[in-house]
């Protein structure tokens, strides 16, 4: 009976980290939380437009990679384009066509341009959320996607979300 009380005992605990786990990773918890939060207010264009977040000449198109997913459609602030970066004040919304053919809110995208950065002597890609941004060569500058309102089966900081299409 002892050994039986021992073995539900553990499968329940097994249980409950297995359930903090899914939510922490479903950004249920912590920064990506507060992340979500704040990006709650821009989930229409309209609102982040007036923040201002845009779409930029020459990046205003949707983002895609064929066979591996796509991204979406990146309103950019460019007064935040600096070497400084704040969880809490991401550089880009990411919009991905919804029901309709309206923007629908995917993720945040942190961004630093890489000429400045390497200009400053650093050595290490910056970092937020406790991961390094990756060089994008083409367009110069370092990036790091966060889909806190859409999931991404190939993960929290992918670029690519196979869920994400273009029109």
């Amino acid at each position: 009976m002892k050994h039986k009380k021992m073995i539900l005992i553990g499968l329940i605990l097994a249980l409950l980290v297995a359930s903090l786990a899914a939510i922490a990773s479903a950004g249920g918890g912590g920064e990506l939380a507060q992340v979500r939060a704040v990006a709650a207010q821009f989930r229409r264009t309209e609102a982040a437009q007036a923040a201002g977040y845009d779409l930029v000449p020459g990046l205003d198109y949707c983002f895609e990679n064929p066979g591996v997913g796509a991204m979406g459609y990146h309103y950019i602030n460019v007064a935040m384009l600096d070497l400084s970066l704040d969880p809490l004040h991401p550089e880009a919304m990411v919009y991905a066509t919804g029901p309709g053919g309206h923007l629908k809110l995917g993720a945040v995208e942190y961004i630093v341009p890489a000429a400045e950065w390497n200009a400053a002597g650093n050595t290490e890609p910056p970092m937020v959320l406790d991961h390094h941004l990756h060089l994008n060569e083409a367009l110069g500058v370092y990036v790091l996607h966060a889909w806190v309102w859409r999931n991404n089966p190939a993960g929290m900081f992918e670029d690519w979300n196979p869920n994400v299409s273009c029109p």
